[in-house]
């Protein structure tokens, strides 16, 4: 039996080191510049704990914060509901599921720095077709002066290319209640609400918290997407913490940068630890 486990790890070791090469190196690299003032990379001064004491007393830190977290709950908030209503709705057993399922996975071959290029083409008001049918419904020409609808589209924009994933996560975990389920279901008049909540749900909890996790990391440090629509405004409004940090690198703030970096870091690891957690009750309960 210790020979077996020992063997085990003579697979897993390439991964290890290549995951050590690409993630663990550049992250303590990172680590390491966030201690200095860098002028250029050969020249630089130990400043220890002073960019992370100056980040997590800045209002503006506080702010951006705020916003990331709102527009991860806004994200949560449609895109579960709305990938389990959608992956419920594809029938199973039929043929034409491939086909349906490969349509609804569509957004996600879309390169992430060519999406918000194509919302401000269906935004235009000259040649998108949304441009052109918005106004008719109220939608201001200069809608970039508005947080709220500058908000409207990042989040329409997020929705449109990730829902799709909660919907195939969701699916794949639907397929696996076996039909006898179901026929039960029948015999006893359960009514559709009843199969989803006895039924359906618990076969979806372990697949709903992989997909709010991944979510939930993608939208909170969200900025490939967001930054393009309107550079962080209007007046900051979109300044999340992704587009905070993305200034920074961009004038040249190495220490600060790194600093923020590790910072974003440590949340993503604590929400990810909690979610460890959660999947852990989760399967000692269905254990029991």
């Amino acid at each position: 039996m210790k020979t077996q486990d020992r063997s085990g790890w003579v697979f897993v070791a390439p991964a290890m080191v290549i995951m050590g090469l690409v993630g663990l190196v550049p992250l303590l690299t990172v680590v390491n510049y966030s201690f200095f003032e860098i002028f250029i990379l050969e020249s630089r001064f130990w400043v220890g704990l002073e960019w992370y004491t100056e980040i997590i007393r800045a209002p503006r830190f506080w702010s951006s914060f705020g916003r990331s977290t709102l527009f991860s709950a806004l994200i949560l908030l449609i895109q579960i509901p709305l990938g389990i209503a959608i992956a419920l709705c594809i029938p199973r057993g039929k043929f034409w599921v491939g086909i349906t399922l490969a349509l609804v996975a569509l957004p996600l071959l879309v390169p992430w720095n060519m999406i918000p290029s194509l919302w401000l083409s269906l935004l235009n008001p000259e040649t998108g077709i949304l441009g052109r049918i918005l106004p008719n419904l109220g939608w201001p020409d200069d809608w970039k002066l508005s947080a709220p609808h500058t908000w409207a589209v990042i989040v329409a924009m997020d929705v449109w290319h990730w829902t799709s994933l909660v919907v195939i996560l969701c699916y794949s975990a639907l397929t696996t209640i076996p039909a006898a389920y179901y026929q039960a279901a029948a015999i006893d008049g359960a009514s559709p609400w009843q199969v989803f909540r006895h039924i359906q749900l618990p076969r979806l909890l372990n697949v709903l918290l992989m997909a709010i996790l991944l979510r939930f990391m993608d939208s909170f440090m969200i900025y490939t997407e967001a930054f393009p629509i309107n550079a962080g405004g209007p007046d900051g409004a979109t300044l999340f913490l992704a587009v905070d940090l993305g200034e920074e690198i961009k004038a040249f703030n190495y220490g600060p940068s790194a600093a923020r970096s590790v910072i974003y870091f440590l949340i993503i690891v604590s929400v990810a630890w909690l979610f460890s957690k959660a999947q852990g009750k989760l399967d000692r309960a269905g254990a029991t």
